[in-house]
């Protein structure tokens, strides 16, 4: 189900079919309806996603905390909660789904839906990719 979509993430292209469908057997689909939250910030994380479908907001606490910014926006093929897996550390930001438009009754667009992985098969199938990923996370959550 998910190898198709697999091969065209970014993040999984250097690795071998074998292995991509290793990680295709251990990811679980999840659906999220409009500004549901995904991860919320300082939480601990125990899950690493993949954007499916549709289209998710990064938010983040800034200053003493009062203030919150949009940091970033995710699309199919990216990923999301690797940082407070690899690091060990509280959520970075907030993952929700965006609200999507209403035209006639009707939302346009899909519901958020990703593919998730736990961190027991995120640290076993992940790992060769965690350099990348590390230095990916330095660049994409500084603020």
């Amino acid at each position: 189900m998910y190898e198709g979509f697999l091969r065209d993430v970014v993040l999984l292209q250097g690795l071998s079919h074998s292995e991509r469908s290793k990680i295709a057997d251990a990811l679980v689909s999840r659906v999220y309806e409009d500004g549901e939250q995904v991860v919320r910030q300082g939480e601990v994380g125990d899950t690493f996603f993949f954007v499916e479908e549709g289209e998710a907001l990064v938010r983040k606490r800034v200053g003493n905390g009062d203030e919150v910014v949009v940091v970033g926006k995710l699309v199919k093929g990216d990923y999301f909660g690797e940082l407070s897996l690899l690091r060990l550390a509280p959520r970075a930001a907030t993952v929700e789904a965006v609200v999507r438009p209403t035209v006639d009754a009707k939302k346009i667009g899909p519901k958020l839906k990703v593919a998730a992985l736990d961190a027991p098969a995120f640290t076993r199938l992940l790992g060769p990719l965690r350099e990348i990923m590390e230095r990916r996370a330095g660049e994409s959550y500084l603020m």
